[in-house]
């Protein structure tokens, strides 16, 4: 069972695993930028591959923010071991990130730079980044980050064999999902590119497995808690999940079945992130334990709940732009449609959603700062929850309607 504490924990692995997915393949699009080749057909993979990305690259880092946000919220003292000791590769990613959307922006908006040498950037960034935060998992993973501020050596803890072997793997994952989601993108818009872009999710899928197993024999020789913690239970479910699903993607793709193969690839990514807290629970950071990082009780019971409020406005936003991105709503501009004309006598009354959402939200926030019970406090951030829930409907309406 799942207790109070380790809540916050599971939507953070959640969000974890979606940064995974999502925000990985737009890194592998960058890999892609790079390891394309040469002549018009790889100019025109990069084309394919910085087109895919265009509607979604920013709001895949929305999953980036939240796990910080739950961390720091929830567990503030491991949020602060973890982000003095491993402030190198923290730097080095978000150096990483700055970089791939300032080159990004630049090549979608000035297109006749895009052969300029400073283009490698986006695609060296894109493959930096996920190497760092590989790095940092692989640092946390091995138990060299204590307790405390900057308790743990600032180089080691993120450049020994784990981490070098886990951020191999995220680069290659994210490689890995962006081939697969681009051969998925080609088939839809009837490209030619299917072809190449099949044969690369292949190769990549293959070596992300190699990379899997030999990330393994690593943590064996250099993590034995976590590789324990791997090979039994739970944490053993996930990786054979992960190689299942692995190997069903590469059948899929083999097979020109691109829809299923991103379902399957997706599972395979995020398997592996799920295991990785699996395999060390309830150990959070040497010496401490879930139990001991986690903030006080009031916290977390205010924080599940923002989490509950914040997933009815976040997944259903999320889940229409992706719905919208693979319809291929975005693949080219619509026609340009006059603006309907309401009919005669249609009089719509007033709505009264926004008016009803602040005024509960107000009430909700008085409460929640004015009493210290819990039951009050409980109460205002319900409170506040709905009035959210109330604004995200009042908005979309609006948003919607003729």
């Amino acid at each position: 069972m799942i207790g109070l504490n380790e809540l916050p924990l599971a939507a953070l692995v959640v969000g974890l695993a979606a940064y995974t997915v999502l925000g990985g393949a737009d890194f592998g699009v960058g890999f892609w930028q790079l390891a394309a080749g040469r002549g018009e057909q790889a100019g025109r993979i990069r084309d394919h591959a910085q087109h895919a990305i265009a509607a979604v690259w920013e709001a895949n880092h929305v999953w980036l923010i939240f796990v910080l946000v739950v961390c720091w919220t929830a567990y503030p003292s491991a949020f602060a071991s973890i982000a003095s000791t491993l402030a190198g590769a923290l730097f080095v990613a978000a150096i990483g990130i700055i970089l791939r959307g300032t080159t990004y922006v630049l090549r979608t908006h000035a297109p006749n730079v895009a052969e300029h040498p400073l283009m490698g950037m986006f695609a060296l960034s894109s493959i930096l980044t996920p190497f760092a935060l590989g790095a940092a998992a692989g640092g946390i993973a091995s138990g060299r980050v204590p307790v405390g501020n900057a308790q743990g050596d600032l180089i080691t803890s993120w450049i020994n064999p784990t981490s070098i072997a886990a951020g191999v793997l995220a680069v290659l994952l994210g490689a890995f999902l962006a081939a697969v989601y681009l051969a998925d993108d080609a088939r839809r818009a009837a490209s030619d590119l299917v072809e190449p872009l099949r044969r690369r999710a292949l190769v990549m899928a293959v070596l992300a497995g190699i990379a899997a197993i030999a990330a393994l024999v690593v943590v064996r020789d250099d993590a034995r808690p976590i590789y324990d913690g791997l090979t039994s239970g739970w944490g053993l479910a996930a990786v054979a999940l992960s190689a299942a699903a692995g190997v069903a993607t590469i059948a899929l793709v083999a097979t020109y079945r691109f829809g299923l193969a991103r379902i399957s690839a997706a599972a395979a990514a995020a398997a592996l992130v799920i295991g990785w807290p699996l395999a060390q629970r309830p150990v959070f950071l040497p010496g401490l334990t879930i139990d001991q990082a986690a903030a006080p009780r009031t916290t977390i019971v205010g924080l599940v709940l923002a989490i509950a409020a914040g997933a009815v406005i976040l997944v259903p936003s999320l889940a229409l732009l992706f719905r919208l991105v693979l319809r291929g709503t975005f693949d080219a501009e619509a026609p340009a449609t006059a603006e309907p004309r309401r009919p005669q006598g249609d009089i719509r009354p007033p709505r009264r959603g926004g008016a009803v959402a602040l005024t509960m939200g107000l009430v909700g926030t008085v409460v929640t700062v004015a009493f210290d019970q819990g039951l009050a406090i409980g109460l205002g951030l319900l409170l506040m929850a709905v009035a959210m829930v109330l604004a995200f409907v009042e908005i979309t309406v609006t948003l919607t309607r003729p």
